[in-house]
């Protein structure tokens, strides 16, 4: 039988969102520190812990079958990747940043610039269609200080809550593209391997929509009814029941998390009462 191999960052934020979207798939993995592989237990699949700069060239190599990385290091280094499914976790920006007194006022500025940056690829792409030409310095990681040390005019460098840039006098002067984890697959994926992702994306899928969801109760009168449906529509239809007090009933229904308030509003003002919602752990339509 075959087993789909995996790949997820070695350790941070993503990694631990990974590793906890794997769990709510029902998928037990054996872990210990220091492992850089782990099998588990109910499901064929393997883990693998790598860096998540390598992670696109073993996927292209065929190394592993697929993996869970950021969007901005795909972009970076797997260009010819697919995105096989958005996973809503680990949002930022990749963006370019300036020294806080600089009177930055367009893209313009970068003209004949010095940028420090770990994403040459992405950078080089952006600005040559902004028509900007520039001079790149590669730095692997700290690249806040280059400003700071006279070895750039800027940077471009992954932002999220821009914390690190302000600790460092700089300011964000373009946002190139937000980015988010994503899971993505080999080129070279067999029909047998093809197969198991299709499960495990199925499953992610419940995930991802029951995230993306609430689930709604509440009272209405009967003649509030057909207008409160009008709002709430739900997945097909709501379930509409009879309460014990006569001439009114409850509905239960599925609300878009995004935009839970205001359609809580709208219900209050259309006569709805008793309004309970709840977390929904998987859904599938």
């Amino acid at each position: 039988m075959s087993t789909l191999k995996i790949a997820i960052q070695k350790s941070g934020r993503l990694n631990e969102d990974s590793l906890q979207l794997l769990k709510e798939c029902g998928i037990s993995i054996d872990h210990r520190n220091a492992q850089l592989k782990a099998t588990a237990r109910n499901f064929p699949l393997e883990v693998f812990y790598l860096r998540n700069g390598d992670i696109p060239q073993y996927l292209e190599d065929g190394v592993v079958d697929i993996a869970i990385l950021g969007e901005n290091t795909l972009i970076e280094k797997g260009e010819n990747l697919p995105i096989v499914e958005r996973l809503g976790f680990s949002k930022c920006k990749v963006s370019l940043a300036v020294p806080k007194g600089v009177d930055y006022k367009d893209i313009s500025y970068f003209e004949g610039k010095r940028i420090a940056t770990s994403y040459t690829n992405t950078l080089e792409k952006y600005l040559k269609e902004k028509n900007i030409n520039a001079t790149f310095h590669k730095i692997a990681g700290s690249v806040e200080i280059a400003p700071n040390i006279g070895l750039a005019d800027g940077i471009c460098d992954i932002v999220s809550s821009g914390g690190t840039l302000f600790a460092n006098g700089l300011k964000e002067a373009e946002v190139m593209f937000w980015s988010e984890a994503v899971l993505t697959k080999s080129p070279v994926l067999s029909p047998e391997k093809q197969a198991l992702l299709d499960k495990l994306q199925f499953r992610i899928q419940a995930i991802l929509k029951g995230r993306a969801n609430r689930y709604v109760l509440l009272n209405a009168p009967n003649d509030k009814v057909d207008d409160i449906i009008k709002v709430i529509p739900g997945m097909k239809s709501p379930t509409v029941l009879p309460l014990a007090q006569e001439g009114w009933s409850s509905i239960h229904t599925v609300i878009p998390k995004d935009k839970f308030w205001e359609i809580l509003d709208e219900l209050k003002t259309l006569g709805a009462e008793g309004i309970l919602t709840t977390e929904i752990e998987k859904m599938v339509l």
